[in-house]
């Protein structure tokens, strides 16, 4: 089973937000997942990021992969260097 962090999207047309979760990565983007562990709204001023830290690092040192903007988004948030 690969396991991703990757944004699950919520909200509707120019006014989403997204939510970050871990998820097999052959569930939809929408679909079934394992944990949520954050979110982020990209449309607040400065964006709204919050990821539980914790929960994030044990995923990873289990092997699950961020995607490319989750990794992003753990960098700004200091959690991964």
């Amino acid at each position: 089973m690969a396991v991703k962090i990757r944004l699950k999207k919520l909200g509707h047309a120019h006014n989403a937000f997204y939510r970050v979760v871990v998820a097999d990565s052959h569930y939809p983007r929408n679909g079934r997942f394992i944990e949520e562990i954050g979110y982020y709204n990209p449309y607040k001023d400065p964006s709204e990021i919050k990821i539980d830290a914790e929960a994030c690092k044990k995923w990873l040192n289990n092997g699950a992969k961020p995607t490319e903007t989750v990794g992003k988004l753990l960098k700004a948030t200091g959690i991964t260097k």
